[in-house]
């Protein structure tokens, strides 16, 4: 598994995100034959650079699994140099998250005048496949998928490999009362069905965009708070925990706090769940041994 954009909500370059990142969501999964691409945003870029370099003239064959059509899940894709390429096949499979589906949604950002070359002017072989149901397979690869409390309709995808498995929930609030406005055992229960979903993963990399000030501004946005990330991941007992979707305005320092902080809950309530924030260029091997 490797990170290729970890940032939410719009591309953040510069000096003051230069260790963590400033690419929005992509991740690339190898495994059993199979090359998965979580999502489409910026950091597809460099990832098709990447795949280029190491194919040469060999084909490519992936699969590109989108959680949602928001901009920074889908607008790297125009700038994805394997699409571009004859030789390659390429699946994009999500579900609908537009009237007109989703291959009208990427062709949409590619009209003019918004790109100079339209979606059906790749050269490479695209097959997009609007998913009908949340249980598939990618070759031998178990895919699930659960609906995600964001706006509109979002995903997060759970990959059941032979050495491992990757729950994948890039934008995801969780349920609290202030968000909810019921009691706690109400919130509590309708975070049950998630904890479920992500249960025993040997990696979740979910949202966690705000610290608590930060969450009690943003109630209803459809991001995760810290402190309620990490509780739920400790109850689903996740192995290695990534915090994901770095909000645009934190910096590699912002980060670094948040971080301290997610560790220091952990090691109060007694876990050995390990914690990390996602980084771009980082790598996690899976190797069947935990």
């Amino acid at each position: 598994m490797k990170f290729w954009g970890v940032r939410g909500s719009i591309p953040t370059p510069g000096p003051a995100t230069v260790y963590y990142g400033g690419n929005t969501s992509c991740v690339e999964i190898r495994a059993d034959g199979e090359l998965i691409v979580l999502d489409a945003g910026t950091g597809i870029r460099p990832l098709g650079l990447s795949l280029a370099e190491e194919f040469k003239t060999e084909p490519i064959n992936l699969s590109v699994l989108l959680t949602h059509a928001h901009w920074d899940h889908i607008q790297g894709f125009p700038f994805f140099l394997p699409a571009y390429q004859a030789k390659n096949h390429l699946r994009v499979l999500g579900f609908e998250g537009a009237r007109l589906g989703l291959a009208s949604t990427l062709a949409g950002q590619m009209e003019s005048p918004y790109f100079p070359i339209g979606l059906n002017e790749m050269p490479g072989n695209i097959h997009i496949e609007e998913l009908q149901s949340f249980d598939f397979k990618i070759g031998s690869i178990h895919v699930q998928a659960c609906a995600t409390n964001h706006p509109g309709l979002a995903v997060g995808y759970r990959l059941t490999t032979s050495t491992g498995s990757i729950a994948y929930i890039p934008d995801n609030e969780p349920f609290t009362p202030a968000q909810t406005g019921s009691s706690p055992q109400i919130s509590e229960a309708r975070n049950l069905k998630f904890i479920e979903f992500v249960h025993d993963t040997d990696v979740l990399i979910i949202d966690s965009q705000y610290d608590c000030e930060e969450y009690n501004a943003h109630i209803g946005w459809g991001h995760g708070c810290l402190d309620e990330v990490v509780k739920i991941a400790m109850a689903a007992r996740v192995k290695h925990l990534f915090l994901f979707h770095h909000d645009p305005s934190h910096d590699d320092a912002k980060v670094n706090t948040m971080l301290a902080r997610a560790r220091h809950l952990s090691t109060l309530a007694g876990s050995a769940m390990k914690i990390n924030a996602a980084r771009e260029g980082e790598e996690v091997l899976l190797d069947g041994k935990g």
